[in-house]
């Protein structure tokens, strides 16, 4: 992976640390429904957090990759959640628009777009 732009960059730390500090903040529910969702919300945000750290300190590898696992799962769990529910969990189908959800929904889908923005071009070069 080739050095993100600073834009790209501060942006991916950004929403990488909102998605972490929601999944922190929401983990008391969490462990409301189930005990296993509120571990998954801890370590989410621990996860988000230190991809943060990573990235920020330049860790183009590790850093970017552990935003990807906790984006893309928290996004994953986001849609399942609603829809075919959880182990355990019913599905939540009117829960789509929970602001905490929606907020961290958002800094997700966001950090994924900027993790392939970070993504290497082609070079182009003709053979």
């Amino acid at each position: 992976m080739i050095a993100p732009s600073i834009p790209v960059k501060w942006l991916a730390v950004a929403a990488i640390a909102v998605t972490g500090v929601i999944h922190l903040v929401d983990a008391r529910d969490a462990f409301g429904e189930a005990n296993y969702k509120g571990l998954l919300f801890v370590v989410n945000g621990l996860g988000a957090l230190v991809a943060a750290v990573g990235i920020d300190r330049g860790q183009r590898t590790w850093g970017w990759w552990l935003g990807l696992l906790v984006a893309g799962g928290a996004a994953v769990g986001y849609v399942l959640s609603r829809t075919v529910g959880l182990p355990g969990l019913p599905a939540e189908p009117g829960a789509w628009f929970e602001p905490l959800g929606v907020a961290s929904l958002v800094a997700e889908l966001l950090f994924l777009l900027l993790f392939v923005l970070a993504q290497p071009r082609p070079s182009g070069t003709a053979h």
